[in-house]
């Protein structure tokens, strides 16, 4: 619990009490994998609605924000500071918002939390608006460069494009996807949560705190349309690292096709001559090999010429 002064009144809710209205505006952080803390939220919280502590303590969220009488229930999406923990790649963090008090419950460590603990206890949020729009830029922050990160790794891709990385390309651009995908998951619905949030007739909002969700916002627009384009542009590369390979496969085998259409008739020539019998033109003239070689070069390579005519050698 760190108050609005920036002193850490407890390290967590053990043994917490509830607020006092003179305490001045406070962040009350719990972490849903601690059974006291849990009990603190659920009997000594101070009277939150249903609905709310409903939502607080949700499995599965996505992104939002609901005015519930004089308060606000936000969920909102961010990095994880211990990826290895869940298999989403953006972590839920659910908030209550009223005068004088925020109550943040997560389950997994969100990578923001500790930037805006930080501006807590140096004194830089004084309400909950701040608070809260604090929490949004931090997330966008640190989840821009990511969203930067695969945009230009599908440029690096589209620059060495070439069948024989074929193979390492295309984890590359599929563990892109599936990234940009997930994140796409949550930025949008998140955008529309945090318009809203600054829509919201909350007399906790100043005209600044709207400001910077509006700005967040638009930077969740942006990336929104980066992870777009990524996905986009990944599926293209797939086709075309497909189609690269498909042609190189298929020049391999009309070389294999035109060597074996030489050999075809010398095999014919040579099988002949080969047999035993007796009556074999030539098996006994000192020049019958001879002649035999000069044949099968002569046709290798009228044949061969030939295909170059056609220009099946640049096929």
């Amino acid at each position: 619990m760190i108050g609005g002064d920036g002193l850490v009144r407890s390290d967590g809710m053990r043994g917490a009490t509830p607020v006092p209205p003179d305490a001045g505006f406070v962040w009350c952080h719990i972490d849903g994998r601690v059974e006291e803390e849990r009990r603190w939220l659920e009997e000594e919280s101070g009277g939150l609605p249903s609905a709310a502590m409903l939502a607080l303590t949700a499995v599965e969220t996505r992104p939002r924000s609901d005015r519930i009488g004089q308060g606000a229930l936000i969920n909102l999406r961010g990095l994880g500071a211990t990826p290895e923990d869940d298999d989403d790649p953006l972590v839920s963090i659910r908030l209550w918002a009223e005068r004088n008090r925020v109550i943040s419950v997560s389950f997994r460590t969100l990578a923001a939390a500790d930037t805006v603990r930080d501006k807590m206890e140096s004194g830089a949020i004084r309400d909950p608006g701040d608070l809260i729009s604090a929490l949004a830029v931090a997330i966008t922050g640190d989840l821009d460069p990511r969203v930067a990160d695969l945009g230009d790794l599908i440029d690096s891709c589209e620059t060495d494009l070439h069948p024989d990385k074929a193979f390492a390309m295309r984890r590359m651009i599929a563990r892109a996807r599936s990234e940009a995908i997930g994140y796409r998951r949550f930025v949008v619905p998140q955008r529309q949560a945090l318009e809203n949030l600054a829509a919201l007739d909350a007399s906790w909002l100043e005209a600044d705190d709207r400001l910077h969700l509006r700005e967040a916002a638009d930077r969740f627009a942006r990336m929104a349309e980066e992870l777009e384009a990524v996905r986009e542009r990944s599926a293209l590369l797939h086709e075309q690292l497909t189609d690269l390979r498909a042609e190189q496969i298929e020049q391999r085998t009309l070389l294999l096709a035109i060597v074996a259409l030489i050999f075809l008739p010398l095999t014919f020539i040579t099988g002949l001559f080969g047999m035993n019998f007796d009556l074999i033109p030539f098996q006994h003239d000192r020049w019958g090999f001879g002649g035999v070689v000069v044949l099968c070069v002569a046709l290798a390579v009228g044949i061969g010429l030939y295909f170059a005519k056609a220009h099946w050698f640049r096929r």
